[in-house]
């Protein structure tokens, strides 16, 4: 069969750098899982090397076109093809009860949200590699103190430890985007478990960065529930002044309004 034509509502940039993609596929450790996920694979210019490696290779792809173009192509993904959408699929239904990885080159509309979707299942997801708009890869690693340090930089990091790995250039994708890609690999923490509520956590988050060049005296007013709480001096701090573990720090305080 023919190529497969990119498509833009899909957000579809296939990769055309063989060097790159082998690349991409080596970021992946393969330490403590023997099933990996690939989301959105085209027409496999990953999938190629991740089927090289010992390891069982499964792929999600909405676009009905592109699996096609797979069950052509690539015999020993029989059976291990899902053509769904991974944001609304249960992948757990897929994967059964093991531990995977997750890798691809994502499109860049709804990258974050499968960050966030990795994070939903981040019990069962060790390791999550791949490919970003430059920008985003570099939001999601980021340290405090930078003006793109933010929501997703402290809620991946406060499970995963996170790492930029390299940049790659607009010319080597059909077609090619408008800017530069980068390469990360997230590798969840030893001990991944807040010592806070969870749900609180996000909360407080984001409602900080929602307004981030106010204080969090003023961002996070409805959660400063006491005296001793708006005399802390950490609220006098704008969010991208916390690290991960003052975030964790400060949800505790509120949750005990100290």
């Amino acid at each position: 069969m023919d190529k497969v034509k990119a498509k833009k509502h899909l957000g579809q940039h296939f990769l055309k750098d063989e060097s790159i993609a082998q690349d991409i596929a080596d970021s992946l450790t393969l330490q403590g899982y023997d099933k990996v996920l690939e989301i959105g694979p085209g027409m496999g210019v990953l999938t190629k090397y991740l089927l090289e490696k010992d390891i069982e290779t499964f792929v999600i792809e909405i676009d009905t076109e592109s699996v096609e173009y797979l069950n052509a192509h690539y015999p020993k993904l029989h059976g291990h093809i899902i053509s769904e959408d991974f944001l609304k699929y249960n992948i757990l239904n897929t994967m059964g009860d093991s531990p995977f990885a997750i890798i691809g080159n994502y499109p860049y509309n709804i990258s974050s949200q499968i960050v966030f979707r990795t994070l939903e299942l981040r019990d069962r997801i060790p390791e999550f590699s791949g490919m970003f708009q430059k920008e985003v890869a570099e939001r999601i690693c980021e340290k405090k103190g930078s003006k793109t340090y933010g929501i997703l930089s402290v809620l991946v990091q406060a499970f995963y430890d996170a790492e930029y790995l390299f940049t790659v250039p607009e010319h080597v994708f059909n077609p090619p985007p408008k800017v530069k890609s980068g390469v990360l690999r997230l590798r969840r923490k030893e001990n991944y478990h807040l010592p806070v509520d969870e749900k609180m956590f996000f909360g407080v988050v984001k409602a900080a960065f929602n307004q981030r060049r106010k204080t969090l005296r003023n961002s996070l007013k409805s959660y400063i529930n006491s005296d001793i709480l708006k005399e802390d001096t950490i609220f006098d701090l704008r969010p991208e002044q916390l690290s991960v573990e003052q975030f964790i720090t400060l949800t505790q305080k509120i949750a005990n309004g100290v």
